[in-house]
């Protein structure tokens, strides 16, 4: 009897693998490669690229590696779920061979475009539809393409999101779900079907859109290719897929009306559900199909993001010190709250949709050369990520949200102590850290859509909330005050 599911978290600074015993709801063991944040390709200013053949690799490197630690039989794995990096585009011939590298999530060359067609369309009908802009999602890169890659445009077969393509690669099947297309600003809310209105707005064939499946269900079994190269056995099912944020919900078992993910990996986000489908008038928080949406019982995850979080502290220690992350912490904290006036604002890493997919660049106001020190940088940085997390904050408020408990892994800026202060004396929130990741996530999701757990609540089983956090009222009014400043800064760059 199979003792386990495996379940992949594809980002774009890794691949984590994790088996998670399936009686216990604990993991096993988890493997991530590479070993170094993966390289993001900007061949120009605001493009972001990287080749879907090298997440495979480490897909494959990830899995031995696990195996090693592990030493799991081939017959030990019931389910394989799938976490991806959300909004990149994918582009396979007939052959399923890669035309070209990956547009990724924060590759900004398609914001004109996405603008052009949320004015042609009309921005009334486009939100009321679709909820969104098409902004800079997938949708918008593949008409980039388009205009621009003319010849590689004519030989598409399919386009995909990443999490669609890794599926293509253990399968040997393309398809996609609606999570996906609405992730793409390819989803029409109010007939519940692909957008005909973006289709057409941007001339793209329906031939070219994937089989849809629903994201808990079998979505093929595990090739012999696919199996000789992962060393699993062949014909495993493949029975989840979702983008990292929602899937990151689901791995905190945030399903319900009101409640709240968060992860601060490369980017930022705060993951909303309502059962209701909002939109922000001006699209800068966006409303997707959560994972255990039905048209029946329809669940919406509504998603603000900041681009610059963990990618911002990775340049710090790149290119500013010698430290690892421990230490950069344990510097920082030689600082008060405020770092002494100086400003850090995390908008380095494209075009930023809670500005309204402006790109004012990464910048540090204030800095004074007889007063700061890098403890100051180290700290201000920090802070910084958090005041514009809270700015995206306010914008999900006037949509209605409520925001008081907040779930997050135990992981990225979160292991900071100074960043878990700064959240929830900022925000105002209690924040829960659980004993959880993306890869124990899509575990989790393997097991409800192979049948091998009765429900979402079997699912949880080993699922446990490790630490509490909640605002004290001095520290609470003391950032308030940094971020007052914050803001009036922000507002003079993006006016």
């Amino acid at each position: 009897m199979s003792k386990y599911l495996l379940g992949y978290d594809v980002g774009s600074s890794s691949v984590k693998a994790t088996i998670l015993h399936i009686e216990t709801g604990i993991p096993e063991a988890s493997a991530t490669s590479p070993k170094v944040e993966m390289k993001i390709m900007s061949p120009l200013p605001g493009y972001a690229e990287q080749r879907p053949e090298l997440w495979w690799e480490h897909i494959v490197n990830a899995t031995k590696d696990l195996k090693a630690i592990s030493r799991f039989s081939e017959s030990d794995i019931a389910a394989i779920g799938i976490s991806y990096q959300m909004h990149g585009l994918v582009l396979v011939d007939k052959n399923h061979k890669v035309l070209r590298p990956s547009i990724i999530w924060c590759d900004s060359r398609a914001v004109g475009l996405g603008e052009k067609a949320f004015n042609e369309i009309g921005r009334k009908k486009c939100l009321s539809h679709m909820l969104n802009s098409p902004g800079n999602f997938t949708a918008s890169k593949l008409k980039w393409v388009k205009d621009n890659e003319p010849d590689i445009y004519d030989r598409i077969y399919k386009f995909m999101l990443p999490g669609d393509y890794i599926a293509m690669k253990l399968t040997g099947e393309i398809q996609t779900t609606v999570s996906g297309l609405s992730e793409g600003i390819l989803w029409d809310f109010k007939i519940e079907s692909l957008s005909d209105i973006v289709m057409n707005s941007f001339g793209f064939d329906a031939s070219m859109v994937p089989d849809v499946v629903p994201t808990f269900s079998n979505q093929g079994s595990l090739s012999s290719i696919a199996a000789k190269q992962l060393g699993l056995k062949e014909g495993i099912p493949i029975s989840y897929r979702a983008g990292d944020q929602p899937n990151n919900a689901l791995s905190l078992n945030v399903l319900k009306k009101g409640e709240i993910a968060a992860t601060a990996g490369t980017s930022g986000v705060i993951y909303g559900i309502s059962d209701l489908a909002k939109y922000d008038l001006q699209s800068r928080v966006n409303t997707f199909v959560h994972v255990n949406h039905t048209a029946e019982n329809p669940k919406y995850g509504v998603l603000l993001c900041v681009n610059g979080t963990g990618i911002q502290n990775s340049w710090l220690k790149h290119n500013v010190t010698d430290m690892d992350y421990q230490e950069m912490n344990n510097e920082a904290e030689n600082v008060p709250i405020g770092s002494e006036g100086l400003l850090t604002f995390p908008f380095g890493n494209g075009a930023e949709r809670i500005l309204g997919n402006l790109e004012p660049g990464g910048s540090v106001m204030g800095l004074d050369f007889n007063r700061h020190s890098r403890s100051h940088l180290l700290r201000s940085a920090q802070e910084g990520i958090v005041f514009a997390l809270k700015y995206g904050f306010e914008i999900m408020e006037n949509m209605g949200m409520e925001i008081d408990v907040v779930r997050a892994g135990e992981a990225n800026m979160f292991l900071s102590p100074i960043f878990r202060e700064a959240f929830v004396n900022t925000n105002q929130v209690v924040l829960e850290i659980c004993n959880t990741d993306g890869s124990q996530g899509a575990a989790r999701g393997a097991g409800i859509g192979g049948n091998i757990y009765s429900g979402f609540s079997e699912a949880f089983i080993g699922l446990k909330i490790n630490k509490k956090y909640e605002p004290d009222q001095n520290p609470s009014k003391e950032y308030n005050e940094v971020y007052i400043n914050w803001l009036n800064e922000l507002k003079k760059q993006i006016v």
